[in-house]
């Protein structure tokens, strides 16, 4: 949705789109998604990628060393500005604003501010498709990885897990969308717990 928004905004040129990936099992971090469904994802949206790849349990160090040589990169191909879909966590804000601003380059949040549950509801309401890929087990039953993030989904969330998974309660996979130009066609596979904590349910090509 923060894409919709920025592609919607006439002072704004979306050139590319920019992700993290695992080096050694070539899935985008943290979500776990599989590179021939980002591949098909960045095919829908016909926009070129940016892929940062980062070792198995990358430092934070190392982390913003390999995004800041990205990052570098695109500045001198002029580019000005990195958009980001975060909603209310003032301190990931600030933290994105420092890291992009240590290299020349400034951070637009087109969902700053806006109300989760409302904002989860309009991403379902307007043709948006997701699977829920990945779950914090310490925050929301397991039961929720793998499944479609639709108003079922969202209706049977427990009180205090935010809509969106702001806090990091879940992590998803769009598959379709306004801003899709062709479905993503999804399947789930096996899901797994790892490190006693995140639940994965791996997600294949349909």
């Amino acid at each position: 949705m923060a894409l919709e928004r920025a592609l919607a905004d006439p002072a704004v040129e979306v050139v590319g789109l920019l992700t993290t990936l695992s080096e050694e099992h070539e899935r985008i971090s943290i979500h776990g998604v599989r590179r021939e469904l980002l591949d098909a994802q960045v095919a829908s949206l016909g926009l070129p990628l940016i892929a940062v790849a980062l070792p198995t349990s990358c430092s934070n160090e190392e982390y913003k060393a390999r995004m800041g040589a990205t990052l570098r990169r695109c500045k001198a191909e002029g580019i000005t500005h990195v958009v980001h879909g975060d909603i209310f966590l003032e301190d990931v804000r600030r933290y994105r604003e420092r890291n992009l601003a240590s290299v020349g380059l400034s951070a637009l949040f087109p969902l700053w501010g806006e109300d989760t549950a409302s904002l989860a509801r309009s991403f379902v309401d307007r043709g948006y498709r997701a699977h829920v890929a990945c779950v914090d087990t310490t925050m929301l039953d397991p039961s929720f990885s793998g499944r479609v993030f639709d108003h079922a989904f969202l209706n049977d969330l427990p009180a205090g897990v935010d809509p969106c998974g702001e806090n990091g309660e879940f992590h998803t996979f769009v598959s379709a969308g306004p801003v899709l130009a062709n479905p993503v066609p999804v399947r789930t596979g096996q899901s797994l717990l790892r490190d006693g904590r995140f639940q994965f349910t791996d997600l294949l090509p349909a």
